[in-house]
């Protein structure tokens, strides 16, 4: 007649099928519990659980993220070709505008334009006098591949400034090539294959 197993010895096998076969020396069992699915400890399905759940948080605020990207809306669009002042105030705006002037190599008047802006902005005067120089290095300068079309006077006024500079001292500079942009490159970005395929695509967003 088989001999019964012992309380003792169920109890040891039970407890051997919960542990596992024994590591061989050199690879030491990792750092695991009874029940994994309780989190209590560091054990490889918890570190995986974990894992996965923080990837799935690092997409979820990528989406977020990306929805809270601005987009013109078609009114918007529409606005811009009625008004270049619309037009220049709005950040997706000057993004297209920039787009277009670049496939006129005219880039450089929008881009003085924009580093005129941040200029008046500025309150600190050592930032003041620092960016006033990288604009007339990068803009105004004879020997600047970005040098912007001003005139004699307008230039004349810039060198005497540039003694003493201020927040202020390429307005009127900044004045003539915003004026330059509005009659000149305005009208041909409208009827530009930039601009209608913005407006278009907004059409057909609109239409789905």
């Amino acid at each position: 007649m088989p001999q019964s197993v012992s309380g003792v010895e169920m109890r040891k096998r039970q407890q051997g099928r919960i542990e596992g076969p024994p590591q061989a020396p050199g690879h030491p069992r990792p750092n695991t519990c009874c029940l994994c699915w309780c989190g209590c400890c560091k054990c490889l399905w918890n570190e995986d659980r974990r894992e996965r759940s923080e990837r799935q948080t690092c997409t979820k605020m990528d989406s977020i993220e990306a929805t809270e990207e601005q987009h013109p809306t078609l009114d918007e669009v529409i606005a811009w070709s009625r008004s270049f002042e619309m037009m220049m105030r709005s950040p997706e705006g000057r993004d297209v505008f920039r787009e277009f002037l670049r496939s006129e190599y005219s880039e450089e008047n929008l881009m003085f334009w924009m580093a005129c802006e941040e200029l008046k902005k500025e309150t600190n005067s050592s930032a003041i006098d620092e960016k006033a120089r990288i604009i007339y290095e990068d803009y105004v300068s004879i020997l600047s591949p970005k040098e912007v079309s001003l005139d004699s006077r307008v230039r004349e006024v810039i060198n005497q400034s540039l003694a003493e500079p201020s927040g202020t001292m390429y307005e009127e500079a900044q004045l003539q090539i915003y004026t330059l942009m509005h009659r000149d490159s305005f009208p041909r970005f409208l009827s530009s294959s930039v601009y209608r395929d913005l407006l278009n695509s907004k059409r057909v967003c609109l239409d789905t």
